[in-house]
């Protein structure tokens, strides 16, 4: 293509609302525009890029055994009601209704949608296993629209569900899914990990992964251990669960100190605790009060550990936790909050690994402005309910060989779940078995964030003030720079080489525009092609400048560089 066609109108100064570095390098290219919070519209420049990550897509989906089809983005409010989702998945879904007063909902995901259609079309097994996906725009009401699109409230999706017999043969077709990611993501020039996740608001009865790519701007902690294979989002992540302290147990056996109330007026935080007695943190027990599925439970975690919601959903098996307000807690404890404590509390109490190993502990007393000193696990509350409530810390021990774990940041891509027969149980997805028996669909679901991919592509790949597309994504694979248009020579040199790119199927881009070789470099490092050829002075004896994604340039006579850049490509996207 011709640049002074191309619509690419550049930015030099990067705009203000923009934090993350693909969104500032995607505005200043010209590759999005804002339209609303959230909302962008894409370029050809960025259009081009997407249309290459979905083609990556299709290609693997297909051969992997999928088949495309369309669901409607606007899906009836029924639908998720006989999920069971439409109260739970919160204020991100987006509710209408039309001109009827018909409630419906923009998809931001299409699990009720699609087992609608397959129990109307597959009543036998002789039909089964079957996958089906698409590609298509999502919406969910971000609180808080970020880092361009990162996370936006309008985003290309590519959602896959399999549909099987039974759970091994889900088995298989979750195996077939995340090695096809794995192949989608190599494909796409990522740096990425698979990692072991929390199944959040689309549920599921068994294993899931989200695939991350590390990059400084990601909004999720991915954790990974230091010697093994090892990984998990932050939600999911374990560590090596601690062993029984000996003295609690002899403390136990003797069955004397008696436990000591202190006053602590206005001593509520912490770090107010910790200030006041004297003491370390990891001595204290936080007791936290949430409401689970409408029920009050509490969670105890050590003084200086953060409870994890989903560890606690997860273990209930649950579909909602969030930590009650001031006035709950009121009810639930007799106290405000920060003085809240185990002993005597009329609520299931869940007790995290580390506080059940503690000898004794310092707790809210469950009255205001009291505390309560030599509280001891299994004596003065119940251990009935043990298990992991927290978040793991930098350093600790892997749980499957003890190495250190480490913490990256990280950018989610996609995720594949288990679903199991959530939706099927709920919507009556059934189908007959080989004797005739009316059984339920085994199902999973496997999702990736198109356009999300395509900003952490460029996050991976903005580096010395450039941006260098992978060769598989990149909108134009080769950028053809005559430094001056009005130079005959360089302008012949610059078509001929032009003619022979385009003949090639190497998609160049000519820079044919009358502005200066500044412009015309700094709008190159925007545009991001891994291969540029430089038509300047030695244009007069058939040379070019060639240069590649290392930013090296290298002196070539014109029809070498042609055939460089022919076989760089082919190496690139063929090996």
């Amino acid at each position: 293509m011709r640049q002074s066609q191309l619509l690419m109108t550049t930015m030099r100064d990067v705009p203000s609302e923009a934090e993350a570095l693909s969104h500032q390098w995607m505005l200043r290219g010209g590759y999005i525009r804002q339209t609303a919070a959230g909302i962008y519209s894409y370029l050809p420049l960025g259009w081009r890029v997407l249309r290459k990550i979905e083609a990556i897509i299709r290609q693997e989906m297909d051969a992997s055994g999928g088949q495309e089809m369309l669901m409607p983005a606007v899906q009836p409010a029924e639908l998720w009601k006989e999920s069971g989702r439409y109260d739970i998945y919160g204020s991100e879904l987006i509710r209408l209704h039309d001109r009827h007063d018909r409630e419906f909902v923009l998809g931001p995901t299409h699990e009720e949608v699609i087992t609608s259609i397959v129990r109307q079309e597959i009543s036998s097994y002789r039909k089964l296993p079957v996958n089906l996906y698409q590609i298509q725009s999502k919406y969910r009401d971000e609180r808080r629209p970020r880092f361009g699109l990162l996370r936006g409230r309008e985003f290309l999706m590519k959602d896959a569900y399999s549909f099987d017999r039974d759970w091994e043969g889900l088995d298989v077709s979750y195996r077939n899914m995340y090695e096809t990611y794995e192949r989608i993501f190599r494909r796409c020039g990522l740096t990425f990990r698979g990692v072991e996740a929390d199944a959040g608001a689309i549920g599921g009865q068994g294993e899931t992964h989200e695939f991350m790519a590390l990059a400084d701007i990601g909004e999720d902690t991915v954790v990974s251990c230091s010697v093994c294979s090892y990984a998990a989002n932050l939600e999911r992540a374990e560590s090596k669960a601690p062993a029984e302290q000996a003295d609690r147990k002899s403390a136990a056996a003797a069955g004397h100190s008696a436990i000591e109330q202190i006053l602590t007026p206005n001593v509520k935080s912490i770090q107010e605790l910790t200030n006041f007695l004297q003491v370390g943190s990891e001595q204290l027990i936080k007791t936290l009060i949430y409401q689970v599925d409408g029920e009050r439970v509490a969670v105890l975690v050590r003084g200086d550990r953060e409870a994890n919601e989903a560890k606690v959903k997860s273990y209930l098996e649950a579909e909602l936790a969030e930590l009650a307000s001031a006035e709950e807690v009121m009810k639930a404890t007799g106290a405000p909050v920060g003085f809240a404590g185990p002993v005597g509390l009329s609520l299931k109490v869940l007790v995290d690994y580390e506080v059940a190993a503690m000898a004794e502990g310092i707790t809210g007393g469950n009255q205001g402005d009291l505390h309560l000193k030599g509280v001891r696990p299994g004596r003065d509350f119940s251990l009935e309910y043990t298990g992991d409530f927290r978040n793991v810390i930098e350093g600790e021990p892997c749980p499957r060989c003890g190495a250190p774990l480490e913490f990256h940041r990280g950018i989610e891509l996609g995720h594949v779940f288990k679903l199991g027969t959530k939706y099927s149980d709920a919507m009556n997805g059934m189908y007959l078995d080989s004797d005739g028996r009316e059984k339920p669909l085994i199902m999973g679901c496997y999702g990736i964030g198109v356009s999300r991919v395509m900003a952490a592509i460029a996050e991976q790949r903005i580096s010395d003030e450039r941006l260098v597309w992978p060769m598989s994504v990149a909108p134009f694979k080769v950028h053809i720079i005559p430094v001056a248009v009005k130079d005959e020579a360089q302008m012949k040199l610059a078509e001929h080489i032009y003619s022979e790119l385009n003949k090639a199927g190497l998609e160049p881009l000519l820079d044919d525009r009358d502005e200066r070789a500044g412009v015309k470099f700094k709008d190159a490092d925007l545009a991001g092609a891994p291969l540029r050829l430089i038509v300047g002075r030695g244009a007069a004896n058939g040379e070019v400048e060639w240069m590649g994604e290392d930013g090296i340039k290298i002196h070539l006579p014109v029809e070498e560089a042609i055939q460089r850049s022919r076989e760089e490509v082919a190496r690139q996207l063929y090996g």
